[in-house]
């Protein structure tokens, strides 16, 4: 079953009505937060966190927003029809000209997407900053397979790390969630051995100085 939300134009609405919301929230920085990417990105997080059951509304049947930090989800729900959408919040800063962000680990993504009613969902957030506040111009509310692999690259953290390459170049093309899949796998198959090879360099690297080391006189015993 096709989400109703993200294959028709339900998430454009959304991406709107949370630019909105956010927009109209009172003053949370100051001139001690405000220059810190982390201290905005955790203040929208934990604003989107309380009050995104609300946004979504009747959209969703289930709800939560209790999540360790290191857990593939901010805040997650179930819609109508029973599919489950875990939610994953950035923001970028459009006042910095490269951020990389990392996404999701690329087996913890293929264990999640074995379930068909699994949806991983960005809700990226770009803003700039005025002042001691900030302004967001632009509001990303989309599953994981409606990234582009143009704008995604990978990052070598245990079996792989999704990342987006740029923040400042996301390129949205909805395709099924198999050919984004299969197109994932042939991107590691492309990734792994350049890996193998950067290990193999890694060994003989550190032979030469295991080498080195036997040899030198030990003048700290």
């Amino acid at each position: 079953m096709k989400s109703q939300i993200f294959y028709t134009d339900v998430y454009k609405s959304l991406e709107d009505k949370i630019k909105t919301f956010l927009n109209a929230q009172p003053d949370f920085l100051s001139k001690y937060t405000v220059g810190s990417t982390r201290a905005i990105g955790d203040a929208i997080q934990r604003i989107l966190e309380d009050n995104f059951q609300n946004i979504i509304g009747k959209l969703a049947k289930e709800y939560s927003a209790n999540f360790a930090r290191r857990a593939m989800a901010d805040l997650a729900f179930t819609d109508q029809n029973g599919l489950y959408y875990v939610v994953d919040v950035k923001t970028h800063s459009l006042d910095t000209k490269f951020n990389m962000p990392n996404l999701t680990s690329v087996e913890r993504l293929a264990r999640f997407y074995q379930e068909d009613t699994n949806c991983y969902v960005i809700l990226m957030v770009e803003y700039i900053i005025k002042g001691i506040n900030i302004q967001v111009e632009k509001v990303h509310f989309i599953p994981i397979e409606f990234l582009a692999w143009d704008c995604l690259t990978l990052g070598a953290l245990g079996w792989g790390q999704i990342q987006i390459a740029n923040a400042n170049n996301i390129i949205i093309a909805s395709c099924s969630r198999k050919e984004w899949m299969l197109k994932l796998c042939n991107e590691l198959f492309e990734f792994y051995p350049g890996e193998i090879q950067k290990t193999k360099d890694r060994i003989e690297y550190f032979e030469q100085v295991r080498n080195l080391w036997k040899t030198k006189k030990d003048i700290w015993e």
